[in-house]
């Protein structure tokens, strides 16, 4: 049985991420990735320009992102801001953007190996990653799993045992005459969603919904032509825009509750450690910024004799916090303000008049450039 230096659990944005930087800093590593690349996933598709220049460090190449510089905000009374976002974004399904980085892996010489891991369990300093063909040893191991996973139950995480009442839908579509280089966020009652393009030149349709406002509708379908279509910018897309997937992708509770960046000695990084509230626009970028401070953490932990475990998890979770606690926080406070309608209306009329205060907004869920 191989001992590694770091298993990751979980092949996503920061799973994948961390794995170029620590084969990069020579530690041995595997990724363990329940789906076969390329997939698609719910999720908003905007990538924030903050992580570009270490993207480009770690020698990931993007396929041809759409380039994003403004944002679009509706209420369902019609009323609307646009606004410049001051880093900027790119436009990129997780469909291209996971594979692209799947591709980096592999030439870096990590090995990925597609299966479903039952259950991590540390012991003596060390950890067993039991799969359903093999069981795994490595010293230190990073969940990246995703928003929820049956691993949750086994580590006892406290979240998990909550019910969520958010659903997400996603899909693509293709509309010719979609305005360039925007991402909009329409509000409609009960959730609000969001659209943008991708590298392909089709359209990112993706949003986030209470269940109470879902379930007395018969699908996505009929919801999407009775609540969704009462916001005037939405109503016409969906109208319009000719849909790409057979069906939409949803996901189910979702949960927006406080998690642990250490649980049972793993170092979660990702939407595993703590997930955004979407309207922020930020959560692929905190993925990747995620395992750039995990990955040097633990290459603190494997090169400097006085750096022990308590010290790496501590570490880890100050820095987690400090980078990422005042955006999840504000993510918080946009949302419930968003979901009351009338206060959304107020709010947006009120930005409109204060390009400084939405300046100051924007700046508040996304961080500065991230480089190694």
């Amino acid at each position: 049985m191989k001992q590694y230096d770091v298993i990751i659990v979980g092949g996503g944005l920061a799973g994948l991420t961390a794995a170029l930087h620590l084969s990069r800093g020579q530690r041995s590593v595997l990724v363990l990735e329940k789906r076969a690349y390329p997939h698609h996933k719910v999720c908003g598709e905007y990538l924030s320009n903050e992580v570009k220049p270490y993207l480009d460090q770690l020698g990931v190449s993007l396929p041809h992102p759409a380039v994003i510089h403004s944002l679009l905000l509706s209420t369902v009374k019609g009323t609307t801001l646009k606004t410049k976002l001051p880093l900027g974004g790119m436009g990129i399904s997780r469909y291209a953007l996971d594979h692209a980085f799947y591709k980096r892996v592999l030439q870096s010489g990590v090995p990925v190996v597609f299966t479903t891991v039952k259950r991590i369990t540390y012991r003596e300093g060390g950890f067993e990653v039991a799969a359903q063909e093999a069981v795994y040893t490595a010293r230190v191991v990073i969940g990246a799993y995703g928003k929820r996973s049956n691993l949750d139950k086994y580590l006892g995480r406290s979240f998990i045992r909550q019910k969520s009442p958010w659903l997400g839908v996603k899909a693509h579509y293709r509309l010719d005459d979609f305005p360039d280089h925007f991402v909009e966020l329409h509000h409609f009652h009960g959730g609000y969603g969001g659209l943008s393009k991708t590298e392909s030149g089709n359209i990112n349709f993706c949003y986030l919904v209470n269940y109470k406002s879902f379930e007395a509708f018969n699908g996505i379908h009929n919801f999407n032509e009775v609540m969704v279509s009462k916001n005037p910018f939405l109503r016409q897309f969906l109208q319009t825009a000719i849909p790409l997937f057979d069906q939409p992708l949803s996901i189910a509770q979702i949960s927006f509750e406080r998690k642990q960046a250490v649980e049972n000695h793993v170092l979660m990084c990702g939407d595993t450690a703590g997930l955004i509230h979407p309207l922020c626009g930020n959560g692929m970028a905190m993925a990747i910024h995620s395992a750039k401070i995990a990955s040097e953490c633990i290459l603190s932990f494997f090169g400097r004799n006085e750096y022990d475990r308590q010290q790496l998890e501590t570490d880890y979770q100050q820095q987690w916090k400090a980078t990422f606690g005042r955006r999840m926080m504000m993510g918080r406070r946009l949302q419930a303000l968003l979901l009351q309608p009338a206060l959304a209306d107020t709010a947006i009329r009120i930005a409109t008049r204060s390009p400084a205060l939405v300046r100051s907004l924007i700046a508040r869920t996304h961080g500065n450039p991230v480089l190694i």
